[in-house]
């Protein structure tokens, strides 16, 4: 693994946040948001004082930083497996890095007391199949989704981003165990629209799992 999954990584949620937003959607938790930054991150990562206005005029620059310091950096994805650092960066930036950092431990068989990609997690995460944990990332991913109350609302874009995010991850982790002179892969195309923000908590009745079937079988230690 190597620290070069970051463009395509970021390039991807870009192109599935979209712009801006204006939050007023009442079923909306992210309030208004630009390039996936919503107003609560641009308050705790950089204008301590930022209106709506304000996210609606940051310049990209800054929606980047973010993306890579507080979300790529902090998730530890530059020492992931290829494909795996894909998923998980993408769930952690449109659920939490929280609620990302303990559904990954739960699915390498790990306490899930704690969140942060520890030395442990990642040597326990390269023991693994990378594209059965893509796999099993994106099943928990959709399951918890359509748990949501909200699901009937952003159902359609959560469900394409699912699948491209799991689509072009595979494809990273084919790529990695393939000769170095294999062109990288292409993404799929992006969605027409914006498939919504929202860092959402997990509700506490929502089990975890693997996605069941041969995933879970695959990733059994």
């Amino acid at each position: 693994m190597t620290a070069s999954n970051y463009q395509a990584s970021e390039e991807r949620i870009l192109a599935h946040e979209g712009g801006y937003t204006d939050g007023i959607h009442p079923f909306d938790p992210g309030g208004c948001t630009n390039f996936g930054v919503t107003i609560f991150d641009a308050k705790k990562f950089w204008k301590s004082s930022a209106t709506c206005a304000d996210v609606r005029a940051m310049p990209k620059p800054i929606a980047l930083g973010i993306i890579k310091s507080q979300y790529w950096d902090v998730l530890n994805c530059d020492n992931l497996p290829s494909g795996v650092d894909d998923a998980f960066v993408d769930y952690g930036y449109n659920s939490g890095n929280s609620r990302a950092g303990k559904v990954l431990r739960r699915l390498l068989s790990m306490p899930a007391t704690d969140w942060h990609v520890t030395a442990e997690v990642i040597a326990e995460a390269k023991r693994r199949d990378p594209v059965a944990l893509v796999n099993a990332i994106c099943d928990e991913r959709l399951q918890f989704l359509e748990g949501l109350a909200i699901w009937s609302t952003y159902r359609n874009g959560w469900t394409t981003r699912v699948k491209e995010v799991r689509q072009f991850s595979i494809q990273l982790a084919d790529h990695a165990s393939s000769p170095v002179s294999t062109p990288m892969p292409e993404p799929p195309p992006a969605p027409a629209k914006p498939s919504g923000k929202g860092k959402i908590p997990p509700p506490p009745t929502m089990p975890v799992t693997t996605g069941g079937g041969a995933v879970a079988v695959a990733l059994a230690a």
